[in-house]
């Protein structure tokens, strides 16, 4: 059983809240959570007991809440947002400065596990829609090698600046993907697209669909948990 608290987590610019579920023991690992556009951390906070994931593993959830901000896209409605979107086109066009500045609080973050003694081998970052595309580039660029990347309904927005960084520490680790059969909001051929990117430079990617809409269902979570104990197996 994880205890959850509510933090508020200095970055470069600012803050970021959070929710944060400690192990029983002390962690030894970390898994950072992000959540989809107009949502919160707190929206994958009760996934983690049906993850069923083994006491051993000693895993400290963090899921950040996005800053609110206007989103063109959605008539300038200030929601909570990891970057603005201009258009809703198939590939979202957003703003990459937006996303440069949400890579650069989530490379905070992980520096923080690390400084608090988890490897940086024992960070995993999870993300769903929105959340995944700022997973990916955080993972992807990270200069240490993560545990993995697991992307949930979500798209690759601006491979343009992956291909102008450095991504040799994260080459080989693992990056699974899982999307829905009837997601309306992320399409598959855009989530492929993704997967084809990451294909193409060799990366060891994994795809799995499902049977839903653009969320998550039982099967998948079952499928993230296993996913997770190859990625932080007890050393």
């Amino acid at each position: 059983m994880h205890q959850q608290q509510s933090v508020r987590l200095i970055v470069n610019d600012g803050f970021l809240d959070a929710e944060l579920l400690e192990p029983r023991q002390p962690a030894d690992a970390c898994v950072i959570w992000l959540h989809g556009l107009g949502a919160s951390g707190e929206d994958f906070v009760p996934v983690v007991p049906h993850l069923k994931l083994p006491d051993n593993l000693n895993i400290r959830f963090l899921f950040p809440h996005a800053p609110a901000m206007p989103v063109t896209c959605n008539g300038g409605y200030i929601m909570p947002a990891w970057y603005d979107i201009l258009a809703l086109s198939e590939i979202r066009e957003i703003n990459d400065t937006d996303l440069q500045h949400s890579i650069a609080r989530i490379n905070d973050l992980i520096q923080q596990q690390m400084a608090q003694g988890i490897a940086p081998e024992r960070i995993a970052l999870i993300g769903f829609s929105q959340g995944g595309a700022v997973a990916y580039h955080t993972a992807l660029r990270f200069p240490q090698r993560l545990a993995g990347l697991i992307a949930l309904s979500t798209y690759l927005p601006s491979p343009h600046l992956l291909e102008q960084q450095n991504r040799s520490a994260n080459q080989g680790i693992a990056v699974r993907i899982a999307h829905g059969d009837f997601d309306d909001m992320v399409t598959e051929r855009a989530a492929r697209m993704a997967y084809d990117w990451l294909d193409a430079r060799h990366y060891d990617v994994m795809w799995k669909n499902y049977p839903m809409a653009h969320e998550v269902c039982i099967s998948e979570i079952r499928q993230i948990s296993e996913w997770l104990r190859g990625m932080l197996a007890a050393t």
